[in-house]
């Protein structure tokens, strides 16, 4: 069987989700396809217990798309990025540093929701949508291009021929890996354990990343759960640390979590599963190819630090959406992607070596790097001008 659409979505996450119905919303033809149905109910099995903060940014887009009215209820505001550095002899903080958005903006810096809360509300979203088609448990398995169209061939024996594909299929992506396009990929021998956490004290909407060794320790605002203060935890070491951790009885792991935690927050408890995420750096050499747009993490993987992930990902999809408004009769052609990928990639580097760098950072383990860390961060928070510039690239604002 053969169908047409103006713009296959090639994945079911957040960002291929997110890109469905932000083109249905500027009127477009969707078809998105993901071989995994989404799992929308947190105690489910193969739900993701990670969580997202949505900068100020992305927020204009997910209002586009009719989603941030149903996502707002749910939210969290970030009001500020607090770092802890916690690098002396003594796990404890030595430095303790606010980045608060009142500084730049009357906005929080952003509002933080849980990954498979996200999935539900933006599934139910498309579902209301008569121009868009969401097709869980269907894989795009082939992609042939030509000057006028893609044809993509799913798993269910259908071919669908669009004006452009947006590949949004994840760090192994399949469209990617159709049109050759190469990546360059960084491995840190590290994993991330990722779950959610109740405590005695209240967030106050501090989003907390706690330096020690082997990778951040980040806690960051969620709604109150069952009338208590709650977080999600990303805890990143190097892998085999993660295992260990993973392995260990459950009051062992809660002081052990406890220990890292510092006790910025009191007591935690931990009040989900855990789960594990490898953790990488990527980029591919190009972000589009004939008939194809490369976003998110086709496109660009980045370690859990300073919520860089998804945001990029919605600037992919900003900058195709005004691209495709601009022109809508040159959807998908060679001069639309062509300047999508030189709207994009030389940013996407940029923001790809900063998140590498500080992620390098924050591994450290012998005492004297630790300490010059901790020197950094004092030197570069007591400039007013420079922690202001921080605050607003970090946001993605000129």
């Amino acid at each position: 069987m053969r169908e047409t659409t103006d713009i296959l979505v090639s994945g079911g996450g957040i960002a291929g989700l997110t890109a469905a119905a932000a083109f249905g919303a500027a009127g477009f033809r969707v078809i998105c396809v993901d071989p995994d149905p989404p799992v929308t109910q947190e105690d489910a099995s193969g739900s993701d217990l990670r969580s997202t903060a949505f900068l100020q940014p992305s927020i204009a887009v997910l209002q586009a798309a009719g989603l941030w009215e149903r996502l707002l209820p749910f939210a969290a505001p970030l009001q500020v990025m607090r770092i802890v550095d916690a690098g002396g002899p003594v796990a404890e903080p030595r430095i303790v540093k606010d980045f608060d958005a009142a500084e730049i903006s009357d906005q929080p810096f952003g509002w933080n929701l849980p990954n498979w809360l996200l999935r539900r509300e933006i599934s139910a979203r498309l579902a209301g949508m008569p121009n868009v088609s969401f097709r869980p448990g269907t894989a795009a398995t082939g992609l042939l291009t030509r000057e006028a169209e893609a044809l993509v061939s799913l798993g269910d024996g259908t071919t669908v021929a669009a004006r452009l594909v947006a590949a949004a299929d994840g760090r192994n992506s399949t469209m990617r890996q159709a049109l050759g396009i190469p990546v360059k990929t960084l491995r840190y021998g590290q994993k991330a354990l990722a779950f959610a956490v109740t405590h005695s004290i209240p967030h106050g909407n501090v989003s907390t990343e706690i330096h020690r060794s082997g990778g951040p320790f980040t806690l960051v605002p969620l709604p109150d759960r069952g009338g208590k203060p709650a977080s999600a935890v990303v805890w990143m070491e190097r892998g085999p640390e993660v295992a260990r951790l993973a392995a260990l009885p459950p009051e062992d792991f809660a002081a052990a979590l406890n220990a890292r935690s510092c006790g910025i927050l009191g007591p935690l408890t931990v009040v989900s599963r855990l789960t594990q995420w490898p953790i990488i750096a990527q980029v591919a050499e190009r972000m589009a190819g004939e008939r194809t747009a490369l976003l998110a993490e086709a496109a660009h993987v980045v370690p859990p630090i300073g919520a860089q992930g998804l945001n990029m990902s919605l600037a992919d999809l900003r900058c195709l959406l005004d691209l495709a408004a601009a022109d809508p009769a040159g959807l998908g052609s060679a001069r639309m992607l062509d300047a999508y990928h030189r709207a994009r990639h030389a940013e996407v580097k940029l923001r790809v070596a900063g998140v590498d760098a500080l992620n390098r950072a924050s591994m450290l383990g012998a005492q004297g790097l630790r300490d010059l860390r901790a020197g950094a961060l004092d030197m570069l928070y007591s400039l007013a001008p420079l922690r202001r510039t921080m605050m607003r690239a970090g946001l993605g604002l000129r």
